[in-house]
């Protein structure tokens, strides 16, 4: 795996290292001595896979707080997705900033999304599939959200949402006191 920084402290886009012949190829998908040589411990407890319809669905933007705060591995498998992280770790160099990356199942990028930070994707065609794994279990009430379109962040959409839960349209807008982020000190 060749782990490349992204501009959010803690963040790497990960790339396949392929070895290949004219059978096609093998690559690592995780490795743990790997993420710890990287900087980047991860311990995945749980594997988790997502498949939308349609092209538009947004699902996001997701985190959990701590002593539930996750580490995500996420590949797009089948399709093509973009996918944004908003660094909200309160003590960070990079609080507040927000990066996306089209992941698709040709290009098998892999987005490695630190604990502090909130997660989602756009879907770029139908029936597209992400697989994703993470380092702690689900917590409901460590549970958090950004609502997509929240002015503080700004995140420039490829396309506009067509299909969005009404919970992640419910999210209010950015407060540190609603969305813990006090809680996440220490993370970076």
């Amino acid at each position: 795996m060749k782990f490349h920084k992204t501009s959010l402290l803690g963040a790497y886009t990960i790339e396949l290292d392929k070895r290949g012949d004219d059978r096609g190829f093998f690559a690592r998908l995780f490795c743990q001595k790997e993420f710890d040589a990287a900087g980047a411990p991860m311990s995945a407890v749980q594997i988790n896979n997502s498949l939308s319809a349609k092209a538009g669905t947004l699902r996001g933007m997701h985190y959990q707080l701590p002593p539930a705060a996750e580490i995500k591995v996420v590949r797009c498998v089948r399709g093509a997705l973009y996918d944004a992280i908003i660094d909200i770790r309160p003590d960070s160099p990079t609080f507040g900033k927000w990066f996306g990356i089209e992941l698709t199942a040709e290009n098998r990028l892999m987005l490695l999304v630190p604990k502090g930070f909130a997660h989602g994707f756009l879907t770029l065609s139908d029936d597209t599939e992400a697989f994703y794994m993470v380092s702690e279990f689900y917590g409901p009430e460590q549970e958090r959200g950004i609502r997509f379109d929240d002015p503080r962040f700004n995140i420039e959409w490829p396309n506009t949402p067509v299909e969005v839960s009404s919970k992640d349209r419910a999210w209010p807008d950015f407060s540190p006191t609603f969305h813990g982020t006090e809680l996440l000190r220490g993370l970076t």
